[in-house]
This record gives C-alpha cells, structure tokens and sequence, in this order.
C-alpha cells in the first residue's frame, strides 16, 4: 500500500491479511512504500491542485465559527488561490523570494491559511509564530530566523510593535483585520489591488517549506526545518488517526462529508502539519475558530458544524470530561474519528470519549522534527487505552537505550525513529535540520536513529507505552518515577480537573513524589473560603493519595499534594513541568539557606 495522490485523495486497498487485526497490521506495514515526487509543493497540492479544476474549485475550505451563533463565512478553494495568489505578488513587490523567511503571526482565521498557501507557493519558507508570543520570544524567533516580513493582526500587532525595535532585519509589518491600520502596509487594501494569478515556483520535494521553533523547555528555542516532502510523510498517520482510509465502498460517500477542527493554533505543528494542510490536501474543509476555548465552546462548534473528524488534545479532553460528564444527553455528535497528542491521554479520558462522545481516541505521537509517526488507528488495529499506539505505516519506530541499540519488550527506554523505512528507504517526514545549529541537529541522532527525548516502554504486541520525557523521569527513594502514569490515575478522581507529578528535592531520599492538582469547577464549589479551607484541602489530599495508593505502586503516591488554580502551559497545550520542577528546586534551597 502506499499514499495515493489522485484525485480524491483515497489511499487504495491494503493487502488483504488475517482477520487477526495484529496479523493485518503487519502486512499494511510490509506492504507501505513510500512514493515522493522529485518536484513536490505543499500549497499546490493543499490548495493549488483543488482551484484549477472548476468542480472542486467550488468546494468549501475553511469554515468560519462565530462563538454563540455558529457558522460564519465559508471560503472555497476558489477563492482561497485567489486570494494566495494576491497575496504572493504582494509579498514579491516588498522583496520575498524564494528560500525568504515569512513570519505568520496570526491565529485561526481565513486569512492564516492564505499567509501559508501565498508563501509555499513562492518558495519562500513559513514561520509559524503564536499568538501568545510576547515581544521577547518574537524578537528572538525573528532575529535568529533573519525574517524580513511579518503578517499579524489585531491580537498580535501590539506584541509585534514592542518586539520591533530589537529585530533590525524586520522590513515590512503587514496588518490584516484591525491590524490594518496599525502595520507598515495595510494588507487589505494590497491585495485588494493586486492581481488574482501568480505563476507557482517549481520546488523540489526536498526544499525547506516551514521553520517552526521547537518549545526551549531546556535551552533557548530552535528552529526545525521542514520539508515540503514532509507532508507526504504526515500522511498515513493523518489516514491512520482519523480512520480515513478508502477501505469499504461507503468510504468515499463518508469522506466527503468530512468537516474538520481541531483548537489546535495552526501556528504549532499539531495545528498546522496536523489539521490545517492534511484537511486541505484532502480537499475537505477545515473550522477556523478565532476565540478561546473552553469545553462548552468545543461541544458547540462539534455540533453546530457536524463535525466528523477531530484534534483534541488532553489537556482540553480532560477539561470537556470535567465539564460535561454526560455529553449524549445534552448534545447531537457526528464524530467519525478523533485523534489526541501532546500528552499521555490515559484511560480515563479514553474511556469517556468512547462511552460519551462515541469513539475511541486514536493516541497519536510525534514531534516537531519528525511528526505523526506513531498512533492508534481502530479500524485497522485495536487501540489499547493508555498506549501510544504503534508506527504508523512507513516509519521504522523502536525504543532503543543509551548506546542506540533496541531495548527488550517492557524494558523502559528512548523512542526513536530510523531515516528510513523498513525497505531501506528515506523516510520523508524527517526534517532537514535545525536551523544554523549543526551541532543540535548532530547531537539529535545515534547512528540513522532520530531520538525523540521521550520515555516509552515497548510491550510484546509493538504497542508503546508513554513514560515521560527523559527530563521529566526521577528516582523517588531509589524507584524510577514517570509523571504519567501518576497524573493519569489522579485524574480518575472527580476531585480532578488536571495535576502535574514532580519530584520534591528530599534529603534522606534524594526525592519525594509531588503532586500539582487542578481542583475540577465541582469541587470548587464545594471549597469553603476563610478557616474551613485548609481542612478542606486536608481531606481531599488524603482522599486524593488513598486513591492512587489504592491503584498503583506504593512508592507512587504523591506523598505532597499543593492545590493551584491553574498549571504552566507551553503554547502548545503541554504541562510544563519543568517550570514547577524548578520550583520545587528554588524552594528546597531556600529551606536550606535559612
């Protein structure tokens, strides 16, 4: 089997194996090669290929949601070319060419994805910049990068503005929205008066297309270069997570009724390699909520757009499961498949996706530098709760030791990906390289493994079972803690809306096991305020580590438990332990000093 490139997108028929779904795994695996144009472009083929001809040119791409009212505008793939090619030749006329940095510093909205479509089909290289971004970590993005343009709007003009007088090689602020007025050009008006062809620049599959900077959670942030064969390589765990292959009669009627969202920002590459181009390049429509999210919201824009297909990432699944335990009573669901990553989801959250939303998550797992590579996909093989699911067809994924060799089943260890494929050839979702640092992009591989800096264990079915990062694993009185399974068992309780496990500096153990909880609304309200609170928070604590002691190892229980009302959060929806770890760290010095 191997991804399809024709014109509905519908990848053929696997080889036909056992019923055992183990056994038909493995021949879809054997059976995968990859097929890569020598000339590849991810606009052409995301929007391009779609606008030329006049019946799918009429197609809708993005969908607008208004927050309280529903659908808003919808824009074609018409239309979205038109106004790429606009904004192409408005990009040409102030100096980007090919191999040129771009800024996008935009959230979701119509005009995100025409930023990307203009820039990939110039040859010029995407830079994803959040919107959370405050001036200091734009100015370093955009002096490390050397990009000559940015485009923002009215929530990321300001944080622009303030960053511009350190980024001496920023050109051109191009506003769109209510930034329009406040940029250097008002985007608007420019491409109003621009001409609606532009010629696409030919570029090899093998050209840089994207620059998305990786978190910095252990040092300053670095730029990973993507590919434009990369998306290829997104593909068939794109196919895989949302069960999307044409594998029954009926699946073509399913897939083009396909509607999908995901609240991940298109400017990370869970939003953008994830759901905003694999939904283009399949030529169906994609959801563009500009606002913020909260679990009622979610189930609104599920419903109101009979969503089929869906990203929810766990950190907003525990928030829905929290907020509505009970989903069928009070809303009408389409989902056909959802995939979820960037955390361990855990069996809780599984659970309640099947019984109250109607499916069975498909884990996902992947990262910046080498995305979409390992995940579940129930149609094809069963999904066990709580695991990280297997490579997806077309990457050679094992979990190896320190030396780079492979670890036994159920022996802990760092996953990590090989160049190339189980046929010996390239695998085409590797990156190119980190951006001017060699040296990192050396240090990210033993021998043609690509090592992740994740924990997993590996058990005798080829299932992985996530551990943590390799700096987010400690010893608590000589035992080898992972967070995850940890925080997973906390959330079961309804006390629970989230919680984050970190090791306590301890002087006669080296560490104790300390929990970060998230106090779920419910029990909120149940909290007293004034002197009744601590003996509140008492007995949920003890309540809290009975619970985990009741269901896990004893050396598991969290023997600190601290109340926040809210976790650190990277902007791609992750726990950022490492910030309370430091925390922790800092407080443990100070006990010492005094």
């Amino acid at each position: 089997m191997s991804v399809s490139r024709n014109q509905d997108r519908q990848a053929p028929n696997p080889p036909q194996g056992t019923a055992d779904p183990c056994d038909r795994y493995q021949a879809i695996h054997r059976g995968f090669g990859w097929k890569v144009p020598t000339r590849f472009n991810m606009a052409q083929a995301c929007c391009g290929q779609w606008a030329a001809q006049p019946a799918t040119a009429r197609r809708v791409a993005i969908r607008e949601h208004v927050a309280g009212q529903g659908l808003g505008r919808s824009w074609t793939f018409g239309q979205l070319q038109q106004d790429a090619n606009r904004l192409s030749r408005v990009l040409s006329a102030n100096g980007v060419g090919r191999g040129d940095r771009v800024a996008i510093v935009l959230p979701q909205r119509y005009e995100t994805a025409v930023a990307y479509m203009a820039v990939l089909q110039m040859g010029a290289v995407a830079m994803p910049l959040s919107m959370l971004f405050g001036p200091e970590a734009l100015s370093f993005r955009i002096n490390d990068s050397q990009a000559r343009v940015a485009v923002c709007d009215e929530s990321t003009v300001q944080a622009l503005q303030q960053a511009r007088p350190d980024c001496p090689a920023l050109q051109v602020l191009m506003g769109v929205g209510g930034a329009a007025q406040l940029a250097d050009l008002n985007l608007d008006q420019a491409m109003a008066a621009s001409q609606s062809t532009f010629k696409p620049v030919s570029t090899l599959a093998e050209d840089p297309a994207v620059l998305i900077y990786t978190s910095g959670t252990t040092g300053n942030p670095k730029g990973a270069l993507i590919p434009h064969r990369a998306l290829i390589g997104n593909l068939t765990g794109f196919l895989c997570s949302q069960n999307w292959f044409g594998f029954d009669p009926t699946d073509a009627r399913r897939a083009s009724k396909a509607v999908f969202w995901s609240p991940a920002d298109w400017a990370w590459t869970g939003g953008l390699m994830d759901a905003l181009l694999p939904s283009l390049y399949f030529g169906r429509p994609i959801v563009a909520f500009n606002g913020r999210f909260s679990p009622e919201v979610a189930f609104e824009i599920l419903q109101s757009h009979g969503v089929s297909h869906t990203f929810l990432f766990p950190t907003a699944l525990k928030a829905m499961m929290k907020a509505v335990p009970k989903v069928k009573g009070r809303y009408r669901l389409k989902l056909q498949a959802m995939m979820s990553a960037g955390e361990a989801v855990g069996d809780a959250v599984f659970g309640y996706c099947q019984a109250q939303m109607g499916v069975t998550v498909n884990e996902m797992f992947g990262q910046t530098e080498i995305n979409y590579v390992v995940g579940n996909c129930a149609r094809l093989w069963p999904a066990k709760p709580g695991s990280m699911g297997k490579g997806y067809p077309g990457h050679q994924v094992a979990v190896i030791d320190e030396a780079g060799q492979l670890c036994p089943p159920g022996t802990p260890g760092e996953v990590a990906v090989n160049r190339f494929d189980v046929h010996g050839q390239p695998d085409p979702v590797f990156f190119l390289g980190y951006w001017n640092n060699d040296k990192a992009t050396k240090a990210k591989y033993t021998g043609d493994w690509c090592r992740t800096g994740d924990m997993a264990v590996c058990d005798e079915d080829g299932y992985l079972w996530y551990q943590g990062r390799t700096d987010d694993m400690f010893k608590a009185a000589g035992y080898r803690i992972g967070p995850g399974e940890i925080e997973n068992c906390l959330v079961k309780h309804p006390a629970v809306a989230n919680a984050a496990v970190v090791p306590k500096p301890d002087a006669d153990r080296g560490a104790v096991v300390k929990a970060y909880v998230v106090l779920s609304p419910d029990w909120l309200t149940r909290r007293p305020a004034g002197s009744g609170q601590a003996s509140f928070d008492d007995e949920v604590r003890r309540e809290l580590q009975a619970h985990v002691r009741g269901l896990l190892a004893p050396y598991e229980y969290p023997k600190e438990i601290e109340f926040i009302d809210q976790l650190p959060m990277t902007t791609t929806g992750k726990v950022q332990r490492r910030v309370l770890r430091l925390q922790e760290e800092a407080r443990a010095t100070a006990r010492t000093a005094a």
